[in-house]
């Protein structure tokens, strides 16, 4: 196969949750553009619709799917709905997450369990959901962040702990399911990239934290799509288990 050839998903279904703006949105667009039929899921039915526009304009197939990912049934029935619909899920792009930034002790219970229950435990109950119909060679792909590796000078206990916690998540499954299976599991850590979460830190927060990026500036999310669009495809058939940083070197500093 010519090595261009091996980043097409022509023929390939992929599932993208958190689907309705942002980083998710931008994941669903950039998978049809490789050739992927789409299904998109998220809360925000109407603004699903604008993706699956997207989606449509580029002459593939989507299926929108309104599920909360924190619910194990809305899971199971998003992988129905795909298979239903499109035959089968070869991808799954778990993209939906939430954050917050409180303070260690004024944030309560329920602020810190709802971002574990959509950033950790919404990203398993997809992965199993997907993982009991998936076909050898199917990929799995978790968005991570730096923040599970690093701190960001602002109070995330709670995001930090759940996309730190992603990358324990990635390793086993990877190791469970690549050899039994032969499905693969990545995840990719994000640096600072333009989403609804960055518009909501304080006035010069991402200017201040440049000094930390080599690159000198936050990501374009064309160049987040573009690593994801690796890892879900076969140019990366031997690549298994990584937390691969897009990150304009922020993890080295």
């Amino acid at each position: 196969m010519p090595v261009l050839d091996r980043f097409r998903l022509d023929g390939k279904v992929a599932v993208v949750t958190g689907a309705s703006s942002g980083l998710g949105a931008a994941f669903a667009v950039g998978l049809a553009e490789a050739g992927a039929d789409v299904v998109i899921a998220a809360r925000r039915a109407d603004r699903l619709k604008g993706t699956a526009s997207q989606v449509e304009a580029l002459g593939r197939r989507c299926v929108a799917v309104t599920a909360d990912v924190s619910l194990p049934d809305d899971c199971t029935r998003v992988v129905a709905e795909a298979v239903d619909g499109l035959g089968k899920v070869d991808i799954l792009v778990n993209n939906a997450g939430v954050g917050t930034a409180v303070p260690a002790t004024r944030e309560t219970p329920d602020e810190f369990r709802r971002v574990i229950d959509v950033n950790l435990n919404g990203s398993y109950w997809m992965a199993q959901a997907c993982g009991r119909v998936m076909k050898p060679g199917s990929s799995i792909v978790n968005i991570g962040s730096v923040l599970g590796q690093t701190t960001g000078a602002l109070p995330q206990a709670a995001y930090a702990s759940s996309k730190a916690a992603i990358i324990g998540l990635t390793r086993d499954l990877a190791a469970q399911w690549t050899g039994r299976k032969g499905i693969r599991v990545n995840a990719l850590a994000p640096g600072f990239f333009p989403s609804e979460m960055t518009e909501q830190y304080p006035d010069g927060y991402l200017d201040a934290m440049m000094i930390r990026v080599p690159a000198g500036r936050a990501g374009d999310p064309e160049e987040l799509v573009a690593a994801l669009v690796f890892l879900a495809s076969d140019a990366a058939s031997y690549v298994t288990g990584i937390v691969l940083p897009v990150d304009g070197g922020m993890l080295t500093t």
